[in-house]
């Protein structure tokens, strides 16, 4: 299957070749210009997540304006959800692609070859039995096969272990998600969960808001090799959606706090599986555990910043690395699989002027209020 050029697909949005490699092209926050108004739609909790009940992905492919807002709606929201979509794999790649670059990632960054979850398996993407590297299947049969029952129903481990952001352990990591899922299993599990890391660091005291500014984390992702060694597994080694993605070390230090530069918002990004077997830098092993479980315990412990989302066949989620957790549910008997493209972004940074939600929806309601007085 084809795969997409950055710059073909940018056309004439940004031709400033000197921009830094993996560098968020934006100056200032990107504002919502309304495009998006027209459809149905409503928001799944006050914290996270916006459904889109009758909308086709496919309809908007051609319209840069709306990709960019959905893009600055899916920042904001966390996630975004639509149902019973006929979204190809060429329009996913497509979308997946158009939407970190209509809102302001580097023409270096391309979408994802995961090292694992590639053509190199022998899953097909579609009923032709096509293959391709910027496809990572989600299957649950794969699962079983590689890790060990630890992602089946009968797993011991406690339910929270799961919770991520996909592939944080790159050194330039995932803006946009596009999961579309086309086979359900015949039980009734199966539920994603998503969390809001703008929500998780608005719940820290502004004393742990400045300590956590402060450290970095290192993300990795050791089970890889481990893969290669028990499966004979050849891994993607070189440029995984960016040139700085090569190597087979699969780990990466970030800021435990980020902007989101679509929003300019703070949101925590160190916690849970992604940091599990890396940790907190510069800290003691006994600092490192607390730190650990305490951010571990803002995103899975508080189900107020959750939002839980039941699939139906051929539904599709889009959601935001920088500001969201997620966690499938693995509950089920039967199989379940789905397409998932990865929009690799830019890499991770503190803004140390950037704003809180929070802040910033109190800021919007005393501008507002001041206006209609």
């Amino acid at each position: 299957m084809t795969s997409i050029n950055p710059p073909a697909v940018l056309g004439a949005l940004n031709k400033n070749d000197s921009a830094p490699v993996s560098k968020s092209l934006l100056q200032e926050p990107l504002e919502y210009s309304g495009t998006l108004d027209q459809y149905n739609a409503f928001d799944v909790t006050p914290v996270i997540g916006r459904e889109f009940p009758s909308v086709q992905l496919s309809d908007l492919l051609k319209d840069e304006a709306k990709i960019r807002d959905l893009g600055i709606t899916v920042a904001q929201r966390g996630v975004v959800f639509f149902r019973n979509q006929d979204l190809s794999v060429e329009d996913q790649k497509i979308l997946g692609q158009k939407l970190g670059l209509l809102t302001g990632k580097p023409e270096t960054s391309g979408l994802h070859r995961h090292a694992v979850n590639n053509s190199k398996r022998g899953v097909a993407v579609d009923k032709e039995g096509n293959r391709d590297d910027e496809i990572s299947v989600i299957s649950s049969e794969q699962n079983k096969k590689f890790y060990n029952g630890i992602f089946t129903v009968n797993s011991k481990k406690i339910a929270s272990h799961g919770w991520h952001a996909d592939i944080s352990f790159e050194p330039v990591p995932s803006d946009y998600t596009i999961l579309k899922i086309h086979t359900l299993p015949h039980d009734a599990g199966g539920d994603t969960l998503w969390a809001s890391g703008y929500e998780a660091y608005d719940r820290l005291s502004p004393a742990w808001q400045k300590f956590a500014e402060s450290l970095t984390a290192t993300h990795a992702q050791p089970y890889f090799g481990k893969l290669v060694e028990k499966h004979g597994l050849e891994l993607i080694e070189e440029n995984r959606g960016a040139p700085d993605n090569s190597g087979v070390d699969f780990k990466a230090s970030h800021p435990v706090v980020r902007t989101n530069p679509v929003t300019g918002w703070k949101s925590l990004f160190a916690s849970g599986s992604q940091i599990r077997d890396g940790g907190f830098d510069n800290v003691t092993e006994r600092e490192n555990e607390i730190l650990k479980a305490y951010f571990l315990e803002l995103v899975s412990q508080n189900h107020d910043l959750q939002v839980r989302f039941k699939w139906r066949l051929n539904d599709v989620a889009i959601w935001d690395n920088r500001s969201a957790f997620h966690t499938a549910t693995y509950d089920y008997h039967g199989k379940r699989q789905g397409n998932r493209v990865v929009s690799v972004g830019s890499k991770p940074y503190l803004d140390p002027n950037s704003t809180s939600r929070q802040e910033a929806i109190h800021r919007l309601e005393r501008d507002n209020s001041k206006n209609k007085t």
